[in-house]
């Protein structure tokens, strides 16, 4: 079994602290009646819809940073708008040594960044990369199982190295999952998808400076590319759920690992905790039939692929697949492998479900 270093939780009564913090960050910008309302659309004089750009100022406030802008694109959306904030084609960007996410490596290639790769475990590779490169970019959770690197760490380090180095942050999976997040680290910017965190589709968020977040403002000045007031008032009303729901989610996790380590489920050599992308199970099998499993649970109640990792439409218990890249230090592997995430189910569920489809698997075999 590969070694795993995954992030660490946010507790229940912090999560309960994150939903009573962004409440106090809505009450200080909207009214009460307010927030019964839709929210506006169109292009106002300030550009945007008005509702739109308070909650904005809602974000920005609850993270502590000077500003925020909701774009389209959701997470990759996000990202593809603050590396253009800073970036001109042909730039040289420093990113971690190892795969990258498959999108972001398409938004790499179409405004052709040079990518300079760095092991952000090795402080002096990092000092060496920031010196060479327009722009540090780092994911927060684990890109690969070996991973281990603070992200705080190597924000100060690339800081030390250099101050002015623009440091952008992918957050995805990791907001009301950890306890900070880049932009409460030191970092530039922070990026992310609302639609992972139970909000609507397609809505992505940019948090750093009043700089940053003005030229995405004024490229995006088309009243279709906008976040329309009803769409900023549905993303807000979600995130007020999310910690809390999140923080269950985390709770049910721990539970399964311990679980199915005590062999709740016979066919189950070993389990662990990683994050592989979202904090989920990694299960091995006794027997290389992962991927027969997966194609099982379906007919007893669980996922076998997910809509939005985490999104509003992902209820019950995910079991499917590990990525290609989580098993590439060892590809052997992949067969005995299922990545397990209960979602808004109980780990009691995730067992029953999980026994049920290795049984037809095993007797469909025999």
């Amino acid at each position: 079994m590969m070694k795993v270093f995954p992030l660490e939780p946010v507790s229940f009564e912090e999560a309960k602290q994150f939903q009573f913090k962004l409440v106090d960050a809505i009450s200080n910008e909207f009214r009460g009646t307010e927030m019964f309302q839709l929210g506006d659309v169109g292009v106002t004089r300030q550009g945007m819809p008005a509702t739109t750009r308070k909650v904005e100022r809602v974000l920005a406030s609850f993270f502590g940073c000077e500003d925020c802008a909701l774009v389209r694109g959701a997470g990759t959306g996000a990202i593809r708008n603050a590396l253009a904030a800073y970036l001109e084609p042909g730039d040289a960007m420093a990113v971690h040594h190892a795969p990258i996410y498959t999108t972001t490596k398409e938004t790499l290639r179409m405004m052709g960044i040079d990518c300079v790769s760095v092991d952000l475990h090795d402080d002096e590779a990092v000092k060496d990369a920031v010196q060479r490169v327009k722009l540090l970019y780092v994911q927060h959770t684990r890109q690969q199982p070996s991973d281990r690197y603070s992200l705080e760490h190597v924000i100060q380090t690339a800081k030390s190295a250099r101050p002015d180095i623009p440091v952008i942050i992918d957050e995805n999976y990791a907001v009301f999952k950890t306890q900070r997040i880049g932009v409460q680290m030191g970092a530039d910017v922070s990026t992310f998808s609302a639609f992972k965190l139970l909000g609507p589709e397609g809505i992505g968020v940019v948090l750093g400076p009043q700089s940053c977040v003005a030229t995405i403002h004024q490229r995006n000045y088309s009243g279709g590319g906008q976040v329309q007031g009803h769409e900023a008032m549905e993303l807000l009303r979600a995130l007020t759920m999310a910690p809390v729901l999140i923080a269950v989610q985390i709770e049910q996790v721990q539970a399964l690992s311990d679980v199915l380590n005590d062999g709740a489920v016979p066919a189950i050599l070993q389990a662990y905790i990683a994050n592989a992308q979202s904090r989920t199970v990694i299960a091995q099998l006794n027997e290389p039939i992962a991927a027969d499993v997966v194609a099982a649970v379906n007919e007893f109640g669980g996922a076998s692929y997910p809509v939005g990792a985490e999104s509003k439409y992902e209820v019950l218990p995910m079991i499917y697949r590990v990525s290609g890249s989580f098993c590439e230090s060892d590809p052997d592997l992949k067969p005995y492998l299922l990545r397990i995430n209960p979602m808004r189910a109980s780990a009691r569920l995730v067992v029953d479900i999980l026994n049920k489809a290795i049984s037809k698997v095993m007797s469909d075999h025999a």
